[in-house]
C-alpha cells in the first residue's frame, strides 16, 4: 500500500500531520477517516481499515486532530467543534488535489464529528460510523473524579488510555452543544452504523439512537464481540470489508476498463479534453499522468518528465540489486533519487539547452569501500541510463 505523508493547516492554522493511503492501482474513490477521542491517525484500527479500503481502490486520508499525534497545537484548546473544523480543513486539502472525499469514516467521537461535518462537504455520498456516541457529551464520563475540578478551576489533567491530557471547561461547554439529531435528520448521504454490542466505552444504545434519528438510506451492522478500539485485526478487517461492500451501492468503484493492447504497447489516453490528465495503460497495469496546477493541470499524477526520471531511478535501483545479488554482497537496501532540469549546454559550439539528470544512489549494508565504488559504476550500466545517453529514434504514424 503506497502511503504519502503530508501536512495541511488545521482550524487554527497549526500544521496537521496526515497520511494518504493510496491504492496500488487506480483511485476509484477517496475516504476521509476521523480517529477516536485522544487517539491518533496511527491507531491500529485506523491503519488496518485504511489498508483494507485502499486495497479495494479507495484512497484514505487519515490525520491527527489538533494537539494529538504529530499535529501541532495544544489539545487543551480544542473541542468537538474544532474537530469538525479540522475535518473540513482536511477536506480542503483533498479538494486541492482533486480528490474530494465521497466517503467519511469516523471512529468513536470521530464518528460523531463526521456526521456533524457531512452537511458541509458537498462531495460526500456516504458516511460510516464505528462505535460512535449519539451524544458527543458522552465522552465526559471518561473524566471521572476530575470533572468537578474542570468545572471549578477551568482545567484539569485527566488520565485517558494511560496518558495525561489537560481538559478545559470550554471543552465541556462545547461538547454539550454537539447534539446530533439535526445533523442526522438533514443528512444528505447514506449512513452505515457499525457498533459492538459488548462495547464497554460507548454502549450499543448509542447506535440505536443514531440509526433511529437518521433517514433512509441507512444500515446497521453489529461488530459482535469487538471492543471499542477495534484492537483485533479480524474485527478491523471485517469492518473495512463491510464498509467497502456497502459503499459500492452509493459510490461507483468500477475500475477503468483496460484496453486490449498488443504485448509491449503502452497507451496514454486523455481523460478530459479541457485539461491534461491522462490514463496510461500497459498490460494489466494502470496509472495516471498530469501537469501541475500552475501549468493548467490538476496535479493528480506525475508529469511525463517525472515518469522519465522514475524510469531512470527504478532501472538504476534494479540494476544495482541484480549485480549485488549475483555477487552475494550484503546490500540491505538501495534507493535512488533523481532530479531533472533543462541546462545550458556549454559543450556545444552553438547555444542550446540539454536535459540534465542528477542521480544520487543510497546504499545500505555492510559493504566495503570497493564494493560501494563498484556498485556506483554499475549504476551507469542500467539500460535506461544507456538509452538516455545514447539517444533514441522515435517514429510517428497516424492511426
Amino acid at each position: 500500500m503506497p502511503t504519502e505523508k503530508l501536512t495541511f493547516p488545521g482550524h487554527a492554522g497549526h500544521d496537521l500531520a496526515a497520511r494518504l493511503d493510496l491504492p496500488a492501482g487506480p483511485v476509484l474513490a477517496t475516504a476521509l477517516f476521523a480517529h477516536c477521542f485522544t487517539c491518533s491517525k496511527d491507531i491500529a484500527a485506523a491503519r488496518r481499515i485504511a489498508a483494507r479500503l485502499s486495497g479495494m481502490g479507495i484512497a484514505v486520508l487519515r490525520f491527527d486532530f489538533t494537539g494529538l499525534g504529530h499535529s501541532g497545537g495544544e489539545f487543551e484548546n480544542t473541542n468537538f467543534t474544532s474537530n469538525v473544523d479540522d475535518l473540513l480543513a482536511a477536506c480542503q486539502a483533498l479538494d486541492a488535489r482533486e480528490m474530494a472525499p465521497s466517503l467519511l469514516v469516523g471512529h468513536s467521537l470521530g464518528g460523531a464529528a463526521v456526521i456533524k461535518a457531512a452537511a458541509q462537504i458537498p462531495s460526500v455520498k456516504a458516511v460510516a460510523t464505528i462505535g460512535a456516541p449519539f451524544d458527543p457529551a458522552h465522552v465526559t464520563h471518561n473524566f471521572g473524579e476530575a470533572l468537578p475540578k474542570i468545572i471549578e478551576e477551568g482545567v484539569a489533567s485527566v488520565n485517558l488510555g494511560g496518558r495525561p491530557f489537560n481538559i478545559g471547561k470550554q471543552f465541556l461547554d462545547d461538547v454539550a452543544k454537539g447534539e446530533l439529531t439535526p445533523a442526522l435528520t438533514n443528512l444528505k448521504a447514506a449512513l452505515l452504523v457499525l457498533h459492538g454490542p459488548r462495547d464497554q466505552t460507548v454502549g450499543i444504545e448509542n447506535a440505536s439512537q443514531i440509526f433511529l434519528a437518521a433517514k433512509h438510506p441507512k444500515s446497521f451492522v453489529t461488530l459482535d464481540d469487538a471492543d471499542h478500539l477495534i484492537t483485533r485485526q479480524a474485527d478491523a478487517d471485517y469492518a473495512a470489508d463491510v464498509i467497502a461492500t456497502w459503499v459500492s451501492r452509493y459510490i461507483d468503484l468500477t475500475a477503468p476498463e483496460t484496453p486490449d493492447l498488443p504485448e509491449g504497447v503502452l497507451r496514454s489516453s486523455e481523460v478530459d479534453a479541457g485539461g491534461f490528465l491522462q490514463d496510461i495503460f500497459s498490460g494489466p497495469h494502470h496509472t495516471i499522468a498530469d501537469e501541475p496546477a500552475k501549468y493548467g493541470g490538476t496535479n493528480r499524477g506525475m508529469t511525463p518528465y517525472g515518469y522519465l526520471s522514475a524510469a531512470l531511478a527504478a532501472c538504476t535501483s534494479m540494476t544495482i540489486r541484480m549485480y549485488a545479488r549475483r555477487k552475494e554482497w550484503p546490500l540491505d537496501h538501495v534507493s535512488v533519487d533523481v532530479s531533472h532540469a533543462k541546462c545550458h549546454n556549454t559543450d556545444c559550439k552553438e547555444s542550446g539547452r540539454i536535459d540534465q539528470f542528477d542521480r544520487v544512489v543510497n546504499l545500505h549494508g555492510d559493504l566495503t569501500d570497493d564494493q560501494r565504488a563498484r556498485l556506483l559504476e554499475i549504476a551507469d550500466k542500467c539500460p535506461v541510463h544507456k538509452t538516455l545517453e545514447s539517444g533514441a529514434s522515435v517514429t510517428t504514424t497516424l492511426a
